[in-house]
This record gives structure tokens, C-alpha cells and sequence, in this order.
């Protein structure tokens, strides 16, 4: 199974080129939705990716190996590639995912049931969290 599409290689790179150019200009760093959702159909590992680097192999993201601690972070496409299990199975890539909500809040509900999760109930709760406590943040003064 190809891990990544054209398509999906495309929309992990824009969201990279956006992280970028909001570092370079001072602005709040964009919060995506993952696009990409690959796991281990054989175990508890999975991975969620909002980011492609330029190198075409390094992806960032959410990572959940299994052992309940998920973390934000990069991670190499290639290696998750050559990962060969029983059965000659691989890493494969859920063809239906669709991410709905920003990749913070699946880290938030992620951090909390110990596991990425795609419990609704829990993640629209995390996402709602988040919402409001950006919104409470104090804007800083002019003069910094």
C-alpha cells in the first residue's frame, strides 16, 4: 500500500510552508487538522501527521507507539515504511480517516484516555478547551 499519496504529500507540504511562514512573521503558528492517519494493524501504533519537511520524509505530528504516552513530534515515513510484521503485513494507512478536529486537541484527548483516540465526545471536549483558553489569553502590550 502506498503510505503517501501525491495528494496528501501535497496538503502535509502546504501545511509545513504555513507552519513556516507564520514563525518567520511572528503570528500565531497554525493549529491543522491531521491529515494523515497510519497504523500498525497488528499492534497499537499510531501515527497522525499534519506536516511533511522538505526532505519528503520527515512528518510531524502525533505519535502513539502503544505504550501510553502519545507525543507531538517528527517522525520518518521511510521507517515507518520498512517496518515488516508477521503475516508479511506492514504499516498501513486508513484510507477513511478524516481529521476533525486541530491536531491539539487529538494530542489533549490523546494525553488523557492514554491513547489516540477518534471518541468524539472526548475530542470536541478537548477542542472546546482549547478554544476558550486561547480565547482568554491576554493580547500582549505594544510595547511587548
Amino acid at each position: 500500500m502506498t503510505l503517501l499519496t501525491p495528494e496528501l504529500c501535497a496538503a502535509l507540504r502546504a501545511n509545513a510552508i504555513a507552519h513556516r511562514a507564520a514563525q518567520e512573521e511572528g503570528r500565531r503558528e497554525p493549529d491543522p487538522l491531521p491529515i494523515l492517519k497510519l497504523f500498525n494493524p497488528m499492534g497499537a501504533a499510531t501515527w497522525l501527521a499534519t506536516e511533511l519537511d522538505e526532505d519528503g520524509d520527515t512528518l510531524f505530528g502525533l505519535a502513539d507507539l502503544g505504550f501510553g504516552c502519545p507525543e507531538l513530534g517528527s517522525f520518518s515515513l521511510s521507517e515507518i515504511a520498512s517496518v515488516r510484521l508477521p503475516g508479511g503485513l506492514s504499516i498501513e494507512r486508513d484510507l477513511y480517516f478524516t481529521g476533525r478536529f486541530p491536531l491539539s486537541a487529538y494530542a489533549d484527548a490523546a494525553r488523557i484516555a492514554g491513547r489516540i483516540t477518534e471518541a468524539e465526545a472526548l475530542l470536541a471536549t478537548a477542542a472546546r478547551a482549547r478554544e476558550l483558553a486561547r480565547r482568554s489569553e491576554i493580547p500582549p502590550t505594544p510595547d511587548g
